[in-house]
């Protein structure tokens, strides 16, 4: 029998008083362990790629390839544990402890695991707390610079036949304390699949050679136009901006990144802008072995940089070999301006519209005004002043909101209308679209973006809101998912969308638990909150939902349930009653 040695994420958890709970009923203990197997854990464990290598009546032994994978698994199941567990006497509630160490284990040619790792995970498990996960100090030195949470060190254990006394840190998931903290861990971002295509890559953002600060945009721009050129591809899975821009400014080594983002493939560069010239350095790295796949310079004049982006292109999907089709090579052909100083007015409006503030939205729209002045044909940059106007709408950031949506309705069309192969031009006339009622067109619109560009997280986004506002829920919920694949670490406002749907599918509980992360990622959303005291208010939680709703005006004094009926652009007008509904029974309105 072959066997295979390594090192290994080993999750070990079973069911606290379990045999006391068969005792009493144990076609029912049997049957809810069924249930929250299928609905819950399953599912959990493939979000974030683990590998079930056995189970025991009530319990698991999980295998994940990161400690930081098995902590946010365990600290899910054991926050979802809590509400479900809510309401449920105490003596029939179901409760799980879970130990967690990072060691060396033996994996058997049938896929079982033995070894020190096994057995050290499985006796952490034994002396874990019901609700709480165990970690050794090998698995805990892995993930505490990312935890923010109440760990206690429970300091050198003599557990059970293990030869040498283990150092033990406990985490209680699920308190009132520190249930919110949990959720900012488990939400950082995980994919909502457990395994991304073979031929997969993250673009980090190039760095600013340049020894000036200021011109960071310009080094970020040729990052982002590279990841759209690519996610053009239908062979590709491309991680979006979002994500791959975390790394920004990091030391971080490349492996670490293809685990976090779930992809084989790495790009890195540098770029150096000197007067009319440019040196770009590039290099793409298998992430999984760290070897080189393919590197190269580029010194170039300024006015060369779009045949640069295009050799740089090429020059991956040649070295990933990939097989184009006469259409995919004309996709990766770059589609933006001949023009430099419009695509420099275009780079940095771009990049200040990425910070949404009111400020940046309004210096960003000067720029990318003063762009398609300099080049009418510049479809990307109406597209992106479209937005700008979007978001004075959304906002109130204008003297006259009406006029606002006029605006990116008019940018946006203008958008299409100069290129109708660009799927930023389709995404932003769908996001016009749906604000202005049309929500047919909204999703065809967001549905010609996608097809344009596969890899487009925020056009699945915004076909996702569309379908959300159009009543269609369940659909809404697989776009957010496809969106949450893209962009691992995705913006905070997906979860208030996933909730909306949930919300909207009259599944309180599960939309709680999205915005109570959504909370605890930005503490100062006043929408996420008053969806929140409207699920409390549904579910009978009544005290939580008047103090939720206190929260709100805390945030938000002006804060306007008139504004939202009249700014979402839900197509049935009664599917925001349900937001009203929830709030009077909490009697808060």
């Amino acid at each position: 029998m072959s066997e295979i040695r390594k090192l290994a994420a080993i999750l070990a958890a079973d069911v606290v008083g379990y045999s006391r709970l068969a005792g009493a009923d144990e076609e029912r203990i049997l049957a809810r362990l069924r249930a929250l197997r299928s609905d819950l854990i399953d599912p959990t464990i493939a979000v974030y790629h683990g590998r079930v290598v056995k189970r025991t009546g009530d319990g698991a032994l999980v295998e994940f390839r990161s400690v930081v994978d098995a902590v946010r698994c365990a600290v899910e199941v054991q926050n979802g544990m809590v509400e479900r567990n809510d309401g449920v006497p105490q003596d029939r509630r179901i409760e799980f402890r879970i130990g967690i160490h990072l060691g060396d284990v033996v994996e058997e040619s049938d896929g079982d695991l033995m070894g020190d790792g096994v057995n050290i995970a499985s006796r952490l498990e034994g002396v874990a707390a019901a609700g709480a996960i165990c970690l050794s100090e090998d698995a805990y030195r892995q993930v505490k610079a990312r935890l923010d949470l109440s760990v206690s060190d429970l300091g050198n254990t003599q557990l059970k036949n293990i030869a040498e006394p283990i150092r033990i840190y406990s985490l209680q998931v699920g308190s009132a304390g520190t249930k919110a903290a949990a959720a900012s861990v488990i939400a950082t971002n995980q994919p909502a699949t457990a395994t991304s295509p073979k031929l997969s890559i993250a673009v980090l953002p190039f760095a600013n050679m340049s020894g000036d600060a200021e011109q960071d945009y310009f080094a970020d721009g040729i990052s982002e136009d590279i990841i759209t050129a690519l996610s053009k591809l239908r062979q590709l899975f491309v991680i979006a901006r979002h994500s791959s821009f975390t790394f920004k400014g990091k030391n971080v080594h490349v492996q670490e990144v293809g685990t976090k983002l779930g992809v084989r493939y790495v790009l890195e560069g540098s770029i150096r802008k000197s007067g009319n010239r440019v040196r770009i350095t590039a290099q793409l790295i298998d992430a999984t072995t760290g070897g080189h796949l393919w590197a190269e310079r580029f010194d170039r004049d300024l006015t060369d940089i779009f045949a640069v982006q295009d050799d740089v292109t090429q020059q991956i999907v040649d070295a990933l070999a990939v097989n184009l089709t006469e259409g995919d090579r004309k996709r990766l052909v770059p589609g933006q301006t001949g023009h430099p100083e419009a695509y420099d007015c275009f780079l940095r409006g771009r990049e200040l519209w990425h910070r949404l503030t009111k400020q940046t939205n309004s210096d960003a729209r000067d720029l990318l005004q003063h762009a398609v002045e300099l080049d009418p044909n510049f479809a990307s940059a109406h597209a992106f002043l479209a937005l700008t106007h979007e978001l004075d709408y959304l906002n109130r950031w204008s003297a006259s909101p009406q006029r606002s949506i006029q605006q990116a309705e008019e940018a946006a069309t203008l958008a299409v209308a100069r290129d109708d192969s660009d799927p930023v031009a389709h995404w932003a006339l769908s996001v016009v679209r749906l604000y202005s009622r049309q929500h047919d067109r909204a999703i065809s619109e967001a549905e010609r973006a996608i097809s344009l560009n596969p890899n487009f997280a925020e056009g699945q986004v915004s076909l996702g809101e569309a379908l959300l506002y159009s009543g269609r829920s369940e659909e809404a919920l697989a776009c957010f998912d496809r969106a949450r694949i893209l962009n691992p670490y995705f913006p905070d406002v997906v979860l208030h969308f996933q909730a909306w749907a949930w919300f909207q599918l009259q599944r309180y509980e599960e939309a709680v638990k999205l915005l109570v992360q959504r909370v605890s990622r930005n503490p100062v959303t006043d929408v996420s909150r008053a969806l929140l005291a409207a699920c409390y208010g549904h579910l009978g939680r009544l005290e939580e939902a008047r103090a939720t709703w206190q929260e709100v005006l805390r945030v938000n004094p002006e804060y306007s349930l008139e504004y939202r009926r009249k700014v979402l652009p839900f197509k049935n007008p009664a599917d925001f009653e349900l937001v009203m509904e929830g709030l009077r029974k909490a009697d808060v309105v």
